[in-house]
């Protein structure tokens, strides 16, 4: 039995909705028509939502006809996947049937097919911005990535090809290409290697970093400048989605985006997945070059990272004071369901 002089025990949490700085309405944006890819994932519904808030008319598009983000676009759009050989010149053809001013990618299989093609979009009339097309592929696969950021000498985990080879354990075994945490596995004992080498699509191994695991949400200007980067301690994923984080700020974070931004040519949005403990610098693990499912967070705590990517994509200047956030801000994520009647275009 509890007892009931021992107040430690259970703490009554009052919830509410964390705004620290209320982002207003721009008006250069206020109107707009704005085409979002991806919105069955997590990203793709935070920057949906967004947008509503900055007076921004969204167009949902995905490949799935059932995505939740569907039902929170103005119009919605079903497009082919990412490997469809019509895929760029489908999703061109659909921001120009829905009046969209611009398309903003959140799915990094897509953005690889339209990396690079800005002006097939801007004769349409609809802004784009996309990152380049190797700095994708080279996210994308972890192999190249570790190559190349190795060769640039950022702080990093030490990285193999089907097995371990003389890595100092504990190690991780995670896909050459995946995302999230499908087929990712701890190994503490090296005998466990034969199963799960076999188990795991061209697997890679790396040696599993201390510390605590962070992700940093970041715009970098067309120039490579880091305009924005937003911090959060990753203190609870599920299926690879954080569920639970907390903004913070470390200089050693600063200084691995701007090192990552040189090395891999990084420009428009993308978030920096890592390991920081008490000493020695923040090392990276993986960037991804796109919103990421987290996002909710960092626009709670105040950094318009959508509205300033949006302004960045139509050409108009960004304002990185408007991207910098509170410190100290939770948020945590859960489910919901909503029965609709279908109606998507094709």
């Amino acid at each position: 039995m509890t007892d009931p002089a021992d107040t430690t025990r259970t703490t009554l949490v009052r919830p509410g909705p964390q705004s620290p700085r209320p982002r207003p309405s721009d008006p250069r944006l206020a109107g707009r028509r704005v085409l979002v890819t991806g919105c069955g994932g997590p990203a793709g519904v935070a920057v949906l939502r967004e947008l509503t808030t900055l007076d921004v008319t969204p167009v949902a598009a995905d490949c799935d006809p059932y995505a939740a983000g569907l039902h929170l676009g103005h119009q919605s759009y079903l497009l082919p996947t990412a490997d469809s050989p019509d895929y760029p010149d489908r999703l061109l053809a659909a921001a120009t049937a829905t009046g969209s001013d611009a398309v903003i990618v959140t799915v990094a299989e897509e953005l690889l097919r339209v990396a690079g093609n800005e002006a097939e979009f801007a004769e349409r009339g609809i802004a784009a911005w996309f990152p380049a097309h190797r700095t994708v592929a080279d996210c994308l696969d972890k192999w190249a990535f570790a190559a190349r950021i190795d060769a640039a000498g950022v702080a990093a985990p030490g990285t193999a090809l089907d097995g371990p080879g003389d890595l100092p354990g504990p190690w991780i075994v995670k896909p050459r290409v995946g995302r999230g945490s499908r087929d990712v596995y701890p190994v503490d004992d090296p005998a466990d290697f034969p199963t799960l080498l076999r188990r795991v699509p061209a697997p890679l191994v790396q040696t599993r970093l201390p510390g605590r695991e962070f992700t940093v949400d970041c715009l970098i200007g067309r120039d490579g400048a880091v305009l924005g980067a937003v911090p959060r301690w990753r203190a609870q994923t599920r299926a690879g989605i954080s569920t639970r984080g907390t903004t913070f700020a470390d200089s050693r974070i600063d200084l691995l985006v701007k090192e990552l931004a040189g090395a891999l040519d990084l420009t428009a949005v993308c978030n920096v997945q890592g390991f920081l403990d008490d000493e020695g610098p923040a090392r990276v693990v993986e960037v991804n070059p796109r919103f990421s499912g987290g996002l909710p967070l960092s626009l709670a705590a105040g950094a318009d990272l959508v509205g300033q990517f949006l302004l960045g994509t139509l050409g108009l200047p960004i304002d990185p004071t408007a991207l910098v956030a509170t410190e100290g801000v939770t948020t945590v994520r859960w489910f919901a369901e909503s029965t609709v009647e279908q109606r998507v275009d094709r």
